[in-house]
C-alpha cells in the first residue's frame, strides 16, 4: 500500500514472537522500545517505525508534517494482539504526527496523539514530535555508587520543586529551561546542602495551572522547557554535583482531553467503562483500568523508563491512596466492591506491588515513595511479606498535626502536647518521609509562615522551630521550594518564588537556617542511621507539657555519635533546665536554632556542660541546660 505521497508503507515489525504474550499478559516493561515511533532503516531507507495499540479501531492512519496530514495506512497485526504498524519512510527528527483512528463501530475519525511519544508539541498544540533519546551521559560515577548513596541509611533532604515558577525571567515572564535551570537550580541545591531534588511531574501535560498532574505524554518530558535531551542534562549536571533526582509519578488518573488516552480507540481503552470505576470526581479525570494486562504493562513500562532512560533515581507516586480505594471519595452507591464485596481496590495494588518489584528489581539503587494518606498497612515493607513494596511513605499524620499545634498560640500549646509527639507511637510503623510540601501552600492555606503565631520575631522563631524539629525527628525530609526562605505569600504556579525577600535580614536568616540544618543532618550519622528503626530514638522527657519543651536522644550505629536534643515550644526562656542523661561525661551544644545568623537573639548557649551527679527523667546523671525562647538545641557528648 502506498500514500498519495512517496512515503512507501512497508509491512515490518519490532515485534518479536516473545513480546506479544509478554504484553498481552501484562509482563512487557519495556514498550517504549517496540510501541510508539522509533527512527529506524527498511531495506537501506531511513525512516521512522510507527506502533499503536488500538483494538477497537477498523482502520488506523499516521498523519503528519511529512504526509500533508493526509494519511499512511498502517497494518493491523495478524496475532490479535490489537496492534497496529508499519514503517514510513523518508520520516525525520522533529516530525509532527497524531493517529488517525477509525472506531470500528462507526461514527467519524479521532485524531490522537501517541500514548508511546519521545515529545510533543509544546500546548496548547497537541501533536506528536518523532525524536531518538540519543545523548551522551557524564554520570557515570553516580550511577556505580547510587545503591549506597540512596540506602535507607543515609541522609535524605529532598528539595520538592515545580520547574515552570522556580524563576522565570524578568523581562518576558518565562519560565525558565532545562538547560537554564541546570546553570541556576543545581547549584543552587548544592549550596543549600540538599541531597536529592524532587520534580513536580515533568511530563507534557496540556493545561500548565494542573501542574504537571494532569498528563497527556505518559513519555515525553514537557516541551515547554527543551527537548529530551535538555532534560537529560538537567539531571546529568545534578548527578555531576552528587544530587538525586526524584520525579513525580501520576498512576491515578489522567485527563479526558481529545487528543489523550480517553477513549483512544473508540472505546474505554485505558479507562474503565463504568464511570463508578473510571472516573475520579476529585480530578474530573479518568481512572486507569488497572485490571486489564496491557494497560498495566503501560503503566510499569512507564515507570520504568523514567529509571532507565533519564536515569531517575526515584519515583513519588502521587495519590495512591485513591488507588488502593475503590471508594476514594465517592458516597454510597457511587462505588462498585471487589470480588470479595470488599473496598480494596485489588487490581491497583497488585499493579503497585508489581511496579516496586521490577523497579527495585532492575534499577539499582533506587526509590519509590508513596503519597498515601491512610493508615493501610505495609505501604513501605516488601511485597514479599504482604507490603506494597514502596521504598518509603509520606508521613501526612506528622505534618497536619505539627502545622496544628504551631498555629496555636505558645501559652495554648501545654494543652496540646499529644499532638507534637504522637507520630512517635507509630513512627516506625513505616519507612516514613516527612513532608511539607507544595499541598500545604495552595488552596488558600496560605504560606507555613502565615501559620506561626505572634510578633515577626515569634513567627520566625517558631517557623525555624518547625524545621528543627522536622530535623531531628526519624524519617527523611522533604519541603517545597520557597520555604528554605520562609516565602510570605501562597504559591502560585504562574509566578517565580519571591527571590526579593531574601534582601531582609529575617528571610536571609531562615535560608542561613536551612543550610546549616541540612549539613547538621549530613554530618550527623545518628540523626539517619536508624531513622526507620526504634532504636534510632528514645524519648528522654515528653511529658513536660506546662513548659511545652520536648526532650529526646537520636542514635546512629555508634553511642558515642548520640545527640542530646532539646526543642522549647514557648516564647519562655530557661537558665537551670535540668535533663536526665547518660552517657558522656562532657556535652557540647552543636546546634542553636536561636543563633544571630538565623535570625535569633543569640542568648542562652550552652558551651562545654560537665554533666552532674544528680539522677533526673530515670537516668543517673543530668545537665543544667539554658534553654532559649521558641528554639531547638542539639548536644554532642564529647
Amino acid at each position: 500500500m502506498a500514500s498519495d505521497k512517496n512515503n512507501l508503507i512497508k509491512p515490518h515489525s519490532l515485534f518479536t514472537d516473545f513480546d506479544i504474550p509478554l504484553f498481552r499478559s501484562g509482563k512487557h516493561y519495556r514498550l517504549y522500545q517496540k510501541l510508539g515511533a522509533h527512527i529506524h532503516e527498511v531495506d537501506g531507507q531511513k525512516g521512522v517505525y510507527f506502533a499503536v495499540w488500538a483494538p477497537s479501531a477498523s482502520r488506523v492512519e499516521v498523519i503528519g508534517s511529512f504526509n500533508d496530514w493526509q494519511g499512511d495506512q498502517l497494518y493491523v497485526r495478524w496475532d490479535e494482539s490489537g496492534i497496529w504498524e508499519g514503517f514510513v519512510a523518508g520520516v525525520e527528527p522533529g516530525a509532527t504526527y497524531k493517529y488517525k483512528i477509525y472506531p470500528v463501530h462507526g461514527g467519524p475519525p479521532m485524531e490522537k496523539g501517541d500514548p508511546y511519544a519521545l515529545l510533543w508539541e509544546v500546548p496548547p498544540k497537541t501533536a506528536s514530535v518523532v525524536w531518538d533519546l540519543q545523548y551522551q551521559w557524564n554520570d557515570q560515577e553516580w550511577m556505580k555508587n547510587r545503591h549506597s548513596v540512596n540506602n535507607l541509611d543515609q541522609p535524605m533532604a529532598v528539595y520538592e520543586v515545580h520547574l515552570g515558577s522556580w524563576k522565570r525571567h524578568a523581562d518576558t515572564g518565562h519560565s525558565f529551561s532545562y538547560r537554564e535551570l541546570a546553570e541556576d537550580l543545581v547549584p543552587y541545591v548544592k549550596d543549600m546542602g540538599f541531597t536529592h531534588v524532587e520534580m513536580m511531574p515533568v511530563m507534557e501535560h496540556p493545561f500548565f495551572g494542573s501542574w504537571g498532574y494532569q498528563v497527556t505524554g505518559y513519555f515525553a518530558p514537557s516541551a515547554r522547557y527543551g527537548t529530551p535531551q535538555d532534560f537529560m542534562y538537567l539531571v546529568d549536571r545534578f548527578h555531576q554535583e552528587g544530587i538525586g533526582v526524584i520525579l513525580d509519578w501520576v498512576p491515578s488518573h489522567f485527563p479526558n482531553d481529545p487528543h489523550g488516552l480517553a477513549e483512544f480507540d473508540g472505546s474505554h481503552l485505558y479507562e474503565h467503562a463504568d464511570p463508578k470505576k473510571g472516573f475520579h470526581p476529585d480530578w474530573n479525570s479518568y481512572i486507569f483500568n488497572y485490571g486489564r494486562n496491557e494497560v498495566r504493562a503501560f503503566l510499569i513500562s512507564n515507570a520504568a523508563f523514567w529509571l532507565d532512560y533519564y536515569h531517575a533515581d526515584g519515583l513519588r507516586v502521587d495519590a495512591v491512596a485513591s488507588m488502593l480505594y475503590l471508594d476514594y471519595s465517592r458516597g454510597e452507591g457511587q462505588w462498585i466492591p471487589n470480588e470479595y464485596g470488599g473496598r480494596e481496590n485489588n487490581e491497583a495494588i497488585s499493579l503497585l506491588k508489581e511496579m516496586n518489584t521490577e523497579a527495585y528489581g532492575s534499577f539499582d539503587g533506587v526509590q519509590t515513595i508513596a503519597e498515601e494518606s491512610t493508615a493501610w498497612p505495609g505501604v513501605s515493607r516488601p511485597v514479599e511479606t504482604g507490603g506494597l513494596g514502596f521504598g518509603m511513605k509520606w508521613m501526612m499524620g506528622w505534618m497536619h498535626d505539627s502545622l496544628e499545634y504551631f498555629k496555636k498560640d505558645p501559652i495554648y500549646r501545654q494543652f496540646h502536647q499529644n499532638d507534637i509527639t504522637f507520630s512517635l507511637v507509630y513512627g516506625f510503623s513505616e519507612n516514613f518521609m516527612l513532608p511539607l510540601s507544595h499541598d500545604e501552600v495552595v488552596h488558600g492555606k496560605g504560606s507555613l509562615l502565615d501559620r506561626m503565631p505572634g510578633d515577626e520575631w515569634q513567627r520566625f522563631a517558631n517557623y525555624r522551630l518547625l524545621f528543627g524539629y522536622m530535623y531531628t525527628h526519624p524519617g527523611t525530609k522533604l519541603m517545597f521550594m520557597g520555604s528554605e526562605f520562609a516565602q510570605s505569600s501562597e504559591w502560585k504556579h504562574d509566578q517565580q518564588l519571591e527571590w526579593h525577600l531574601k534582601q531582609y535580614p529575617v528571610h536571609q536568616g531562615v535560608s542561613n537556617f536551612i543550610k546549616a540544618i541540612n549539613e547538621l543532618y549530613r554530618s550527623q550519622p545518628a540523626l539517619y542511621q536508624k531513622s526507620f528503626q526504634p532504636e534510632g530514638f528514645e524519648w528522654i522527657d515528653m511529658g513536660d507539657s506546662q513548659n511545652s519543651i520536648l526532650v529526646y536522644m537520636r542514635k546512629g550505629n555508634d553511642p558515642e555519635e548520640n545527640l542530646l536534643v532539646v526543642a522549647n515550644f514557648t516564647p519562655g526562656a530557661h537558665d537551670q533546665y535540668q535533663v536526665g542523661i547518660y552517657g558522656a561525661e562532657e556535652w557540647e551544644e552543636i546546634f542553636n536554632s536561636n543563633h544571630p545568623d538565623f535570625g535569633g537573639t543569640g542568648t542562652h548557649y550552652n558551651q562545654t556542660i560537665h554533666r552532674d551527679e544528680e539522677p533526673k527523667h530515670g537516668k543517673e546523671h543530668s545537665l543544667k541546660l539554658k534553654i532559649p525562647p521558641l528554639a531547638i538545641i542539639v548536644l554532642k557528648g564529647r
